[in-house]
């Protein structure tokens, strides 16, 4: 299959899946994980429709930046070091995977330097894996208490990655928890400033259908675009 098969094979799978749950497909956006991927393959992705790219390595991003315009919407999805925070604090519309106050700090800094408001989501680290980056659910609340005010961030929402599995109902339980950790977040954090939780950023190319049915707003797919990785 061609970069252009796979974009509207998955959006029809993610249509497929909005439906079931009776959400609105349009409510999801398809970020494309282009990490270690070549420009020239991003660029049948960007002629097939994909305006979300998402990368994990920020000097591969800042590298990345200038070959497209300005439609294009940067997301990074990776764990960011804080002095990696310069690379991507100018261009990236995403920050996936805030998860300390040391990053939260930098963040702040680096994107207020920049005259802007980093949106950012919390990554969650639903299933406790060890090997996994991440807060603990319980620990949530008290970063998001700490981050509000922040000037230079805004939390939108959360994220989790979910344990590897070859079948997908197994992480439905752990999408289920994040967005009901979300609906909890909202309502403790309710007026804070700097805090506006509406997105799921959940499910990948292994189990992306059951997060857009527990809820997901972004999907982040890579193999099931752009094929394995070398």
């Amino acid at each position: 299959m061609t970069i252009a098969e796979r974009v509207a094979a998955v959006r029809d799978r993610i249509a497929a899946a909005a439906a079931r749950a009776g959400r609105d497909p349009g409510e999801v956006t398809l970020v494309a994980v282009s990490k270690t991927v070549p420009v020239a393959a991003m660029r049948e992705a960007y002629a097939a429709g994909i305006r979300d790219f998402g990368e994990n390595r920020a000097q591969e991003a800042r590298d990345k930046f200038p070959a497209f315009g300005e439609d294009v919407r940067w997301h990074f999805v990776g764990r960011l070091q804080t002095n990696k925070v310069k690379y991507i604090a100018r261009h990236c519309h995403l920050l996936h995977s805030l998860d300390r106050l040391a990053l939260a700090q930098e963040v702040d800094r680096r994107a207020g330097r920049c005259g802007r408001v980093l949106p950012c989501l919390v990554e969650v680290n639903v299933a406790g894996e060890p090997t996994k980056a991440g807060l603990p659910p319980e620990k949530v609340v008290p970063f998001l208490q700490q981050v509000a005010g922040m000037k230079g961030l805004q939390v939108v929402g959360l994220m989790t990655v979910a344990p590897p599995t070859d079948d997908p109902e197994r992480v439905r339980p752990v999408f289920r928890q994040l967005r009901q950790l979300a609906e909890e977040a909202a309502r403790q954090c309710r007026g804070l400033p700097g805090i506006e939780l509406r997105h799921l950023s959940m499910g990948m190319t292994d189990d992306f259908e059951v997060a857009v049915e527990e809820g997901a707003t972004i999907v982040r797919i890579g193999r099931a675009i752009f094929g394995e990785r070398g």
